[in-house]
């Protein structure tokens, strides 16, 4: 009787054991790899508004990030330099593109904002093809954007009227143009489009017109159809030319944030400042930071 009444006690001990292992098992499983999965995850939506000659970079940047990063969206709008930065320190966006330094726009309080900058682009004087003209000096490129030139054939081109395509006073591209291109003196009044974009268009549609591009808006030859690059002092617009400094007409592309950026937008940034989209920025025509042999404040 009594082997019996310990064989049973055994029995029901170690079922109580075993139940109690799985048990734990079971917490532990169910438990941790949850935890450590969540905490990884980068999720959120965010917008990026201003430079259209930074939008197509941005724009790519967004679409490889959400691949990398499902539950992460990035919304880019455009709107001009001078747009993302009063954007910005408003706190209506997250984060503002701008082709100037922020300290350089009138009403912006640089202090509080954070500059990234992502990349260097350059800016090209561009014409309708039947101007006939390849290159100019540098005073003549200010004198047709002054008014001085009126006729294309002062020139050496054909006799057709310049028509000069101007960007809005809030566009980081015209205040790029305008400083290193024209010395900063003021354009003559002329047609206004306001996007990199309308201007590419506008360009290509009006005998006679000239504006200025960024490098991005024809970074191979299917997107340089119907437009004359100039060329200034016979040098042209190249990223070997800019990297160098050789070519002037160029200015960093700025992603600001109000504050230091957090969670989404600091993941953003630093898959755009990261060497894995070093390809993607030489592709679409802008110049990675470390192919730079010079700098500029």
């Amino acid at each position: 009787m009594k082997k019996k009444y310990l064989k049973m006690m055994v029995a029901a001990l170690t079922v109580a054991m075993t139940a109690g292992f799985f048990t734990g098992c079971g917490s532990k499983t169910e438990t941790t790899p949850k935890t450590a999965t969540k905490s990884a995850e980068i999720s959120g939506s965010i917008t990026a508004a201003g430079s259209t000659a930074l939008q197509p970079l941005a724009e790519l940047g967004a679409k490889n990030f959400k691949v990398k990063n499902t539950d992460a969206t990035i919304n880019v709008q455009g709107g001009g330099s001078g747009t993302g930065l009063k954007q910005v320190g408003e706190g209506s966006v997250e984060i503002g593109n701008s082709d100037i330094y922020a300290k350089d726009k009138e009403g912006i309080d640089a202090a509080a904002l954070t500059d990234t900058k992502v990349c260097v682009i350059g800016f090209a004087a561009v014409t309708n093809p039947k101007v006939k003209v390849e290159s100019l000096t540098k005073q003549q490129l200010i004198d047709v954007f002054t008014g001085k030139i009126k006729n294309w054939k002062e020139v050496g081109g054909a006799d057709i009227k310049v028509t000069i395509i101007n960007r809005p006073k809030s566009s980081g591209s015209r205040a790029t143009f305008k400083e290193f291109g024209l010395d900063k003196k003021e354009e003559a009044t002329g047609l206004t489009s306001d996007s990199s974009g309308a201007v590419k268009q506008a360009v290509k549609q009006t005998d006679g017109a000239i504006s200025y591009l960024a490098l991005s808006y024809f970074a191979d030859a299917t997107n340089k159809a119907g437009l004359n690059i100039l060329k200034i002092d016979g040098v042209e617009a190249t990223a070997a030319n800019i990297s160098t400094d050789k070519y002037k007409i160029w200015s960093y592309e700025h992603m600001y944030t109000k504050g230091e950026p957090t969670g989404v937008t600091k993941a953003y940034l630093t898959f755009m400042t990261s060497s894995e989209m070093n390809a993607s920025i030489t592709k679409l025509g802008y110049i990675p930071m470390t192919d730079m042999k010079v700098k500029r404040d």
